[in-house]
C-alpha cells in the first residue's frame, strides 16, 4: 500500500507541476510577447523574470518534493493572483480558465497540507534527520 502511495504522490507532483515548467520555458521562448500581455493587463513586465523564475524552478522542486509545502504555498497564491488578473473575463473560455486555476490552486494547497510524500528530497531529509539525532 505505501508504494502505491509513494507513486501517486510522485505521479501527482509531476503532473501539476508540469502546466508551470512548460509554461516556464515557453515565456522565455516568448519574453517580449508574454511581457506586452502582462503590460497590457496592468502588471509590470519587469516581473517576467521573477514568474519565470517562480514557474521553472517551482516546477522542479515540487517535482522532486524540495521545500515541498514552502513551494506548493508560493504556486497555490501565484496561480490564484493569475487566475484573477488574467482570466476575469465574462466569456466562458475565461471563467473555465479562472476555474482550472483555482483547481489548481486546490492541488497545491493539499501538497501544503499533507507534504510531497515518501519519494522525495523532503522525507529524505526527514529520514537523515532522524537519523541524526538519535542517540
Amino acid at each position: 500500500m505505501k508504494t502505491l502511495e509513494n507513486t501517486t504522490d510522485l505521479v501527482g507532483r509531476v503532473l501539476i507541476a508540469a502546466m508551470f515548467l512548460i509554461a516556464g520555458i515557453g515565456k522565455i521562448s516568448g519574453y517580449a510577447g508574454t511581457q506586452g500581455y502582462m503590460q497590457s493587463m496592468g502588471v509590470p513586465g519587469a516581473l517576467l523574470p521573477l514568474v519565470i523564475a517562480l514557474e521553472i524552478f517551482g516546477a522542479i522542486a515540487i517535482i522532486v518534493g524540495y521545500r515541498t509545502r514552502l513551494v506548493a504555498a508560493a504556486l497555490a497564491g501565484f496561480t490564484l493572483a493569475a487566475a484573477f488578473i488574467f482570466h476575469g473575463g465574462a466569456d466562458q473560455m475565461q471563467q473555465i480558465m479562472l476555474l482550472k486555476n483555482v483547481a489548481v490552486a486546490g492541488g497545491f494547497l493539499f501538497l501544503v497540507a499533507r507534504g510531497a510524500g515518501g519519494w522525495s528530497l523532503d522525507a529524505r531529509r526527514e529520514r537523515l534527520t532522524s537519523r541524526q539525532e538519535q542517540p
